[in-house]
This record gives C-alpha cells, structure tokens and sequence, in this order.
C-alpha cells in the first residue's frame, strides 16, 4: 500500500514541494532504496534480537517516517520521510514472515493456509493503495496518503504484545563492515537500477554506480570468508533455499512491470481516470486473494511446491503473452480482463510455493535471516525487471505520449518482456527446485520434532 497509494497524489505533491519532473520518482525511490537495501540487515537483526522486538521497532519508525513525510515542507525532507518508512519496512517484513513461522509452524497445514493469506495481502494492499490514494487526494489532501499509516502502526503496536510470541534473544555479534558492505552494496544497486532509465543504461553514471555495487558486494563476500556473522553464505547451500530465492526474484521481475504498465494501458491507451483503472484491478486482485488462500494450498498439497510453481509460471507467462495483444483501440472486456485473469491465477499458484519454500528451508534459528533473503529477493527483482521492462518499452514507443499505436507498441513490448522473465523462471525453477515427498510445512515440522 505504502508504494500504490502515492500514484495519485505525486502531481499535487510535486506542485506543492517544488519537485522537478525528473526528481519526481524519487518519491517512489526513497523508499526502494532503503527497503531492499536493508532487508538482509533486518532479517539478521530479527534473529539476534528476537523477531517482536524488531517486528514493534519496525513499526515506530514506519509511524515516524510516515509523519515526516506527511508535514514536509520541502523536497529533502519529503525523501527523508519516505526513506525513514522504506527502514521500517525493512524491519518490519522479515521479523512478520518469522513471527508467523513461530506462530503456525507447529502445523504444515495452518501454515500453508497462514503463507497463502500472508501472500495475499499484498495485492490487497496494492489495490486498497489504488482506490485510498485517489479517495484521500480528492477529498482530503496529499499528505494524509501518509498519515493514513499512523493509526495503522499504533494498532499493529498494540496488537504485538498481547499476540505475537516472545522469543529470546540469540547470541551472536553484528559484522560492523560486513553489515555495511552489504547493505552498501544492495542499496547502490537498487539505486543504480531505479535511476537507469532516466540517466541511460548505457551512461557513464549507470555503469559506474553498477560497479560500485559489483566492489561493495564482492567485499562483503571476501568478509564473509574470514567472518561466518552476522549474514553466513553458508545459508544458501542449504536445499532449495538458492532456487526458492531465484524463483521469487523473477517473479517479482515479472509481476511489477506487468503490473505497472497495464495500468498505463488503462489510463493513456483506453482514457480511464485513476479511480476507474484501480477498479479495473479488482478482478485480478480478487482473483489473486481467492488462489492464494484457496488454490495453492490445495495444490501444493497435491502436487507438491515445485509443480504448483511451475505451473503457476507457465500460467503467467501466458497471461502476459495474451496482454502483448492489446490494440489502441482496445477494450477492457476483450483486451484486458481474460488475460489479466489467466496472469493472476498464475501468480497466485507461483507465489506461495516459492515463498514458503524459500523460507521453510532454512533452520528454525535463521528465520529471520531467510525471511530477510527472500524479501530482499522480490525486491530487487521487482526494481531490476521494472527498469529493464520500461527500457524497453520506451524503445518501442512507451514514451510517445498521446500517440495511441506507438504507446500501445511500446505496452505490448513490456508485457512480453516480462513474459519472458516469467518463462525464465519457469524454466529455472523446473530445472533447480528439487521434488519433495513433502511440503515444505512439513519439513519444519521434523526438524523442531
């Protein structure tokens, strides 16, 4: 919600704060930057300290960062603001999926249902942010897109004590300079990705700021191979924690653009407002809620994870080959709805496998530093496959604004990229997940047992 909810209100808040057309984005990347470059960091973090520790301080700092960006009377601190939320988020993400681990990990069936509405909240959240942003602009002001957060963080505080678990505090130390190289290292990387299509991908600015990220992350491996703490790479030797994480990534390189763009489509192509485009979603999202909480369960206990990925991948693949179609003079009932259909099943059959997977695979005392992983994963997939998705897109007309064929050309460009992300990571997943006899549940139950 914290990043579709702002769509709506950037003009009024460019107007009001003085932002440039090419700073703009920044609104969007203030936030990126920080959550993906601090996942890992707090997904460690949530292991030493206990996950409800981090899980609340998550939440204060989302509460203060959202103010800020609420009262910002200028550019800097508007960036500041939506920065200091991205930090919460980082906190919050990886110590949720480890506290819900905690909670219903004694059970693999409660747990697949707990992943399945885990995963569903998040097209939940991105469509409530469609409609709440264009609602809170109209009729109340910009900043209350931020200050909606508040009342959210002061119930979620309240809630923690009485419901998540305690768990006690780990011993370990926190790598200084390996902690810093990394998080460096992600964040110059998500940065170099996010500022891509506005320097070039061929800039000098682009491919400095991309090495710098190659120096600063193969510094923290060659820490790594003096130091074990606090983020062990030995983590990823473990069965199919690598291919869960590869899956998750593509996904999200997917998924986004595809995301992204259609509602362009909707908005330039087809002349929907802002308010008519998110309904336009509902389907889709309505779709996704129902086949993560009720599908993929089923299926994985069926077929198992890896086959519900796979198929769920293929699925989207589809879904996006079939948007590649679409016509200038299009509608949402022929153009739209059917394929967004098929793509939605296929990322509700996707998601929760990998996840859970991605998870369940580490042991029960790097919760958190897995969760960490494969948030961090879907993250940085998501910005690397929207910069990429709108490189292309571009290149074949994207940026023609008001000249319908070639902003249509430049739409069916993006959504067959991103089809082919899918289909990269079908074909990843079906050759490096390993086939279970159980779900990954049910692994976690053996080994607490």
């Amino acid at each position: 919600m914290d990043t579709s909810i702002i769509g709506v209100a950037l003009p009024r808040i460019q107007q009001d704060l003085g932002f440039s057309q090419e700073n703009l984005s920044w609104v969007f990347n203030a936030y990126v930057v920080a959550f993906g470059g601090l996942l890992l960091l707090g997904g460690r973090l949530s292991d030493l300290f206990g996950a409800r520790r981090l899980f609340s301080a998550g939440w204060i700092v989302l509460l203060a960062g959202s103010l800020l960006a609420g009262i910002a009377p200028e550019v800097w601190v508007e960036l500041t603001g939506r920065a200091v939320q991205g930090v919460g988020a980082a906190l919050i993400a990886p110590s949720a999926l480890t506290l819900l681990m905690m909670l219903f990990g004694h059970d693999p069936r409660e747990l697949t249902k707990a992943l399945a509405l885990y995963g569903a909240a998040a097209p939940a959240g991105g469509t409530a942010g469609v409609f709440l942003g264009g609602v809170i602009t109209e009729y109340l002001s910009w900043p209350w897109v931020f200050y909606i957060n508040i009342p959210i963080a002061l119930v979620a505080l309240a809630a923690t004590g009485p419901l998540m678990p305690a768990a006690p505090a780990r011993r370990g130390s926190i790598d200084v300079l390996g902690t810093l190289t990394v998080t460096l290292g992600l964040g110059t990387a998500v940065y170099a990705i996010v500022r891509a299509p506005e320097a070039g991908w061929g800039s000098a600015e682009t491919w400095l700021v991309l090495a710098a990220a190659v120096v600063l992350l193969g510094a923290f491996v060659a820490i790594q191979a003096r130091r074990q703490e606090p983020l062990r790479l030995s983590i990823f030797r473990t069965p199919n924690l690598a291919a869960a994480n590869l899956t998750q990534l593509l996904l999200g390189g997917a998924w986004i653009p595809m995301w992204f763009f259609l509602n362009l489509y909707l908005q330039q192509v087809l002349g929907y407002s802002a308010f008519p485009s998110g309904a336009a979603l509902v389907p889709m999202t309505v779709l996704i809620m129902l086949g993560m909480i009720v599908l993929a369960p089923r299926a994985i206990g069926r077929f198992g994870p890896k086959a519900t990925a796979v198929t769920g991948l293929v699925l989207l693949t589809a879904g996006m080959a079939w948007l590649s179609l679409i016509s200038p003079d299009g509608s949402f009932a022929t153009d739209v709805l059917p394929a967004s259909l098929v793509a939605a099943l296929g990322m509700s059959l996707a998601f929760i496998p990998s996840l859970g997977t991605a998870i369940s695979s580490a042991r029960p005392e790097e919760g958190g530093l897995a969760s960490g992983i494969v948030n961090t994963s879907y993250q940085v997939g998501s910005a690397l496959g929207l910069a990429a998705i709108t490189a292309v897109a571009a290149a074949n007309g994207a940026d023609q604004l008001g000249n319908l064929p070639a902003l249509t050309d430049g739409f069916s460009a993006a959504f067959i990229g991103a089809a082919a992300i899918a289909l990269a990571g079908a074909l990843i997943a079906a050759a490096t997940l390993r086939t279970r006899t159980s779900t990954p549940t049910d692994q976690i139950t053996a080994s607490r047992g």
